[in-house]
């Protein structure tokens, strides 16, 4: 399989930034995406982006839309998305509003946790539901991060990430992994027997298995170079990973889409520095041929065709 060349990008609206992950309805529909101001946006085609949920119950459109700083955790901060394409219900992990689901027709979302054990989440990041199941995985990065000072959280050694399941059926919460280094993104592989989560400190991605003789254990599945953010399943069972590895001898990095097996092994690595600088990349997705790279500092949505 080859890439071509040609890279695109969808613009965000006026004065949002952040597509930090996407989703795509059982129609094929999207992305869809939240962004800084707290809306979730679903892309039209030549209509571009328009309004589709939020998650803030006390929103208001006059003080959020268009707004990039301080607000958060009054406007929301929509972060992690996937659809069940079922139901068409949209899975949605807010950094501020813990985890809540939007119908059809999105508009407001309704919660479904905002803490586990009579602890209040802080900062939900990635979410990934079980294609076998439709169980939805969640993470919390850290129990002491800041989304406006995101250098210093990630690099403090906080190690207060976590791995959440909230069942479908039983409408519960369960922790399945603490401790974790910076606990970005997570997906679950096709057949339902484990669930991966990205560690952003910790340059790594952990195997939590939910199946098997091994379940409820876990181990490394991979050590990588640099920063993992969100992953995603690709459609033959591989693994999508947005990583920021790191340039020898400097603070800089490289944004780079990796895709792992479902043994750990790389299979593809391309470097994203063309297009992309330095710039923290936090998504790539394979929707239909096409690759989505999203970013929390982007006002665009970049695009890669498949030829």
């Amino acid at each position: 399989m080859a890439l071509s060349l040609v890279f695109t990008k969808i613009p965000l609206p006026a004065g949002v930034t952040g597509p930090e992950s996407f989703a795509f309805d059982s129609l094929g529909g999207g992305p869809y995406t939240g962004v800084s101001d707290g809306r979730i946006l679903k892309y039209q085609g030549r209509a571009g982006f328009t309004d589709f949920a939020y998650t803030a119950p006390t929103r208001s459109k006059a003080l959020c839309d268009g707004q990039t700083t301080g607000l958060e955790p009054t406007c929301g901060r929509p972060l992690g998305l996937d659809f069940n394409t079922s139901t068409n219900q949209l899975y949605v992990a807010d950094a501020y509003f813990g985890l809540s689901v939007a119908g059809p027709n999105g508009k407001l979302t309704t919660q479904l946790a905002s803490g586990v054990n009579g602890v209040p989440f802080i900062f939900l990041d990635g979410l990934g539901l079980d294609p076998t199941t439709g169980n939805v995985y969640f993470t919390q990065f850290s129990a002491r991060f800041q989304l406006r000072n995101i250098l210093q959280s990630i690099s403090s050694g906080d190690a207060t990430g976590a791995l959440f399941k909230y069942n479908i059926q039983t409408k519960q919460v369960t922790v399945l992994l603490s401790g974790l280094s910076g606990a970005a993104g997570t997906a679950v592989s096709s057949d339902g027997s484990f669930a991966l989560v990205t560690e952003f400190t910790g340059k790594r991605i952990r195997r939590f298995w939910l199946k098997g003789a091994r379940s409820n254990t876990s181990e490394t599945f991979i050590t990588l170079q640099g920063m993992p953010d969100n992953i995603r399943r690709a459609a033959n069972g591989d693994f999508w990973v947005a990583v920021n590895v790191l340039k020898p001898g400097t603070l800089g990095t490289v944004p780079t889409r990796i895709r792992i097996n479902p043994l750990g092994k790389v299979v593809a690595s391309v470097a994203l520095d063309k297009e992309y600088n330095t710039t923290l990349i936090s998504e790539v997705q394979e929707f239909h041929g096409t690759i989505y790279v999203g970013s929390l500092l982007t006002n665009f949505v970049g695009l890669y065709r498949i030829i």
